[in-house]
């Protein structure tokens, strides 16, 4: 009975494999980000989502350890 267990479970673990193929995205390219480091005077404080945004322009940015990031809303 041993054997008989050994012979159909060995070949089991023996072809099958704990790896997984990981098939990685095509990278696409990186975009340009533009750092401000303080808003400009004439700017106003604008909580959409009960998110932070700074308006001045016409256009939003949020609030980085480096300084101000221009985002799409």
């Amino acid at each position: 009975m041993k054997k008989l267990i050994f012979i159909f479970i060995v070949p089991l673990f023996a072809f099958s494999s704990c790896a997984t193929r990981v098939i990685a995205p095509s990278a696409a390219p990186a975009k340009k980000v533009v750092i401000v480091k303080k808003a400009s005077y004439p700017h106003n404080i604008v909580y959409i989502q009960g998110k932070k945004y700074y308006r001045w322009n016409g256009k939003y940015h949020r609030k980085t350890a480096r300084g101000m990031v221009l985002v799409k809303i």
